[in-house]
Parts: structure tokens; C-alpha cells; sequence
């Protein structure tokens, strides 16, 4: 959903079949296909004129996330609101959400997200992404700036809004401008350029099987797949599948940085203008023409899970805990201590990861940050290790050092650090450490002999 501009012509490739799913009318959500369980699921059954559950769904409001990027990092020229005129249940069974054109000439329109973050392929298992979606029904110049979508963002992305593309983008249904095509994108990486060609992203395209995609309900579908090797990601309509992207293509760190977090988040919205549909018109929509009040229908969203351990996550959001711990409680020294859980600190910033929650950086000769009531038990520490990465400029390298229970004493290990690739090129460098025992304040202390920064530390972590 983010900004880009795909070619119509582009990619019309049919490849295998999935499970095979009607789109004839549902009276309820249908049952799991066959070898798969179901994880979460909304089939919109609210009486008419009523909002989505609250415990399921977040209504986006206005034209940003606070803080976030203007016009929603795509250029959309309408606001969202929370009003039944533009987002509610039609009490047959499907959530509607309606493009509206106001007295003075503006758009207003709906999106929702779900209230859970934690949608992810199993170890070893396949996650799948289901919804059975009518588009706007409305084609050629009545349709320029229509904008339908069916998406999902990784959980980093809620509340920083400044990580993306590397916390990854599945865009399951997308539609642009009335066409009788459903695209499918992958958005990773970084921006511009990057593994996934940002700001276009991974994408292919192909017709409606059977009817339109204005004309008619159909399946769309996306499968995680961590079962097979190289992982695979792959779109479906209508159980036929159309694209595929796989581990290989992507690469690291950027494979990883969009898999190794706590999951995803799913949306569904109609925008009006922006990149894609103003790309694909070749000029700027909506228009003088384009006609408001063609709703989008969904009849369900499901989430799937086959093989693997099973997900059985929690039913609601999983809570953010604090970032430091409570007064008198104790940090395991064996377990990652995340860097902005910090007690004291001079001279770092805290930032949005590309590998999830936040990391420390603007790190230079002379900053320090503090851990209180780090537990090292009976000893036997042979070394520590410490996630970080840096985009120091050549020649420019400093010491990652780990002091005890004051700044002003020796460190007790240490490694170097230059340049990793970037500021969020992320590796784990080990550094050997004298024995430790019981528990101790913890000082991770920065040393170079230039004053430029050199190191951003996401982690630290001491090992037997």
C-alpha cells in the first residue's frame, strides 16, 4: 500500500493451484480448508450500520499516524474517519468501506487495522492470509483514483511509522482506478532501491478468474512459507496462485529483518489518489469524473496456520513491557538485555530498529549507558556479545567495552567495531570477558579516537 507505480502490463503469471475456495455468496465464515486451523478470524456479521469490533479492529483516523508520514507515505488525498458513512457493517454479513466526496471537494474514506500484531508463520509451518472482498464497483473514468487494499505491516511499524520498508509490507489485494486486475507486492528492504525495488516493491498482476473484481466477490489470498527451503511467499485468487517471492530473492539482512520480528498486523482500507493509481492513470486522480459512494465489501478475514509447531498466539494484543526494570528487580545476565533499557545514560539517542522494538545509537567516544542489578549468579562467564552496527565513515572505529560497578574501572572485555554496511546492518560481535559472579551494574562504555559516532547497539548479552 505503500507508494509505487507497477506497470498494468506487468507479470500476468498463473502458477499453481492452492486449495480451491468458492465465491459464490457465504451465509458464514466457511470452515478451514482442509490440513490447515484456524488462527483469527472476523466474518463482519454486525447489524446494519454498526462499526467493526472494537476487540478486533483499530479505525485509522485522519491523514497520518502521529508523527507518521504525511498522506499516509503514499500521497492519498482523502481522510479517514470513524463514521458509519464511510466504514460499517451492511448487516448481510460484510464490512463496507465508502469512498465519500464532501460539500467542498475533498474525500473522506475508512481504515482499519487489526488490534493483534502477532500474525506469523510457525517454525516450519505455513501462515495463510485469507479475504473474500467485492471491489468498489465502479470502472473506467468513474473509477480514476479508487484505490482498494488488503495488506498487512510488520508489528514494528505501529507506533516508530519511520522503519518502513525493512519490517515488511505483504500486500495481499491491491487495485487501482476500476481495472479488472488484482495486484500482489511484496514491500522490503530499504528505500529507494533495496532487494524489493522500492519504492515499487516485488509485484505481479493478473485478471479476475471468472467475473470482474469490480463485478463480484472473490478470494484473495497470501501463504507464508516456512515449511520449504528456501521460505516462499505466495498470492492467490481464487485459490489460483500468481506470484511468488522466495528467501533467496530477498537475502540478508533483509530476509530476516522482515521475518525475525513479532509478526504482522492486517488492514484493509479504500484510498483515494496517490502514487499507484495516479502512476497508472498517468496523471492526478481522482477526477472532476471519478463518482464517490462505491464501497468495497468484505465478507470475511481469516487467518490460517498448517504444520509446524501451531500458533496458538494470544487473544488479545501482547502488552509493550517497560523499558526498565521495576525498582529492586533484577536483569538475568544470560538473557538479552535490550540497550534502551538502560538505568543511566550520557550521550545516545533511542531509535526505531530495523530488527524490531529500539535500539541506542549517535554513539561516540566518551557516551556510556548503565544496567542496574545485573545477575551473573555463581560466575563462569567465558564471554559477552553485543548486536550492533554502525555507518561510520572509513577509518572511523571505536571499542565496545564492559565495565563493573563503576565507569572509572578497568573494562573486563571489550571488542572493535567499524563500519558494519549501515546504521542498521546488524551482526553479533563476541567479546571475551573475565569471570563474573553475583550481581553488578553493568556500564557498556565507548571508546575511539575520533569524534565521530561509530556504533548503534541493539542488544547485549553475556554467555557461560
Amino acid at each position: 500500500m505503500r507508494s509505487r507505480i507497477i506497470a498494468v502490463a506487468a507479470a500476468l503469471v498463473v502458477g499453481g493451484a492452492s486449495a480451491t475456495f468458492a465465491v459464490a455468496a457465504e451465509a458464514a465464515l466457511p470452515p478451514p480448508p482442509a490440513g490447515w486451523t484456524q488462527v483469527w478470524a472476523d466474518d463482519f456479521t454486525g447489524a446494519a450500520n454498526t462499526l467493526p469490533n472494537g476487540n478486533n479492529w483499530i479505525i485509522d483516523t485522519g491523514t497520518s499516524y502521529p508523527g507518521g508520514p504525511a498522506n499516509w507515505g503514499t500521497g492519498e488525498i482523502q481522510t479517514y474517519t470513524n463514521s458509519t458513512a464511510n466504514v460499517s457493517h451492511d448487516g448481510a454479513g460484510n464490512l463496507r468501506i465508502t469512498p465519500l466526496r464532501t460539500a467542498s471537494g475533498g474525500w473522506t474514506s475508512a481504515r482499519i487495522e487489526t488490534q493483534r500484531t502477532d500474525f506469523k508463520a510457525p517454525a516450519g509451518g505455513v501462515l495463510r492470509i485469507e479475504g473474500r472482498i467485492q471491489m468498489p464497483n465502479v470502472t473506467g473514468a468513474e473509477a480514476a483514483g479508487y484505490w482498494p487494499a488488503f495488506w498487512a505491516l510488520g508489528a514494528p511499524y505501529r507506533g516508530n511509522y519511520q522503519n518502513w520498508p525493512a519490517i515488511g509490507e505483504f500486500d495481499v489485494m491491491e487495485n487501482v482506478n476500476g481495472i479488472n486486475s488484482v495486484w500482489g507486492v511484496l514491500h522490503c528492504g530499504v528505500a529507494p532501491g533495496g532487494p524489493c525495488n522500492e519504492f515499487n516493491g516485488i509485484g505481479a498482476s493478473r485478471a479476475c478468474p471468472g467475473a470482474t473484481c469490480q463485478s463480484a466477490f472473490h478470494t484473495y489470498s497470501f501463504e507464508w512459507d516456512r515449511s520449504v527451503t528456501p521460505n516462499q511467499l505466495r498470492w492467490y485468487v481464487d485459490g489460483q496462485q500468481y506470484h511468488t517471492v522466495t528467501q533467496s530473492q530477498i537475502g540478508e539482512p533483509h530476509w530476516s529483518n522482515m521475518t525475525s520480528h513479532a509478526g504482522y498486523f492486517l488492514l484493509l482500507n479504500v484510498a483515494m489518489g496517490g502514487a499507484f493509481p495516479n502512476g497508472v492513470a498517468g496523471a492526478a486522480t481522482p477526477t472532476a469524473a471519478t463518482v464517490p459512494g462505491r464501497p468495497m465489501l468484505v465478507d470475511y478475514v481469516a487467518v490460517y496456520s498448517r504444520g509446524g509447531g501451531g500458533t496458538t498466539p494470544p487473544t488479545t494484543p501482547p502488552t509493550t513491557p517497560p523499558t526498565t526494570p521495576p525498582p529492586g528487580g533484577t536483569r538475568d545476565a544470560y538473557a538479552q538485555i535490550q540497550a534502551e533499557s538502560f538505568n543511566a545514560q550520557s550521550g545516545v539517542i533511542v531509535e526505531g530498529s530495523s530488527e524490531g522494538g529500539q535500539n541506542i545509537g549517535a554513539i561516540r567516544n566518551g557516551d556510556w549507558v548503565q544496567f542496574d542489578n545485573v545477575e551473573f549468579g555463581s560466575g563462569g562467564v567465558r564471554d559477552f556479545v553485543a548486536r550492533v552496527a554502525s555507518g561510520a565513515g572509513a577509518g572511523v572505529s571505536g571499542l565496545v567495552e564492559v565495565r563493573i560497578d563503576n565507569r572509572a574501572n578497568a573494562p573486563i572485555g571489550s571488542f572493535a567495531i567499524g563500519n558494519t554496511g549501515g546504521w542498521q546492518s546488524w551482526r553479533s560481535v563476541p567479546g571475551n570477558v573475565s569471570n563474573v559472579s553475583g550481581r553488578h551494574t553493568v556500564f557498556l562504555t565507548f571508546t575511539s579516537g575520533q569524534p565521530n559516532d561509530f556504533v548503534n547497539v541493539n542488544w547485549i548479552q553475556f554467555r557461560r
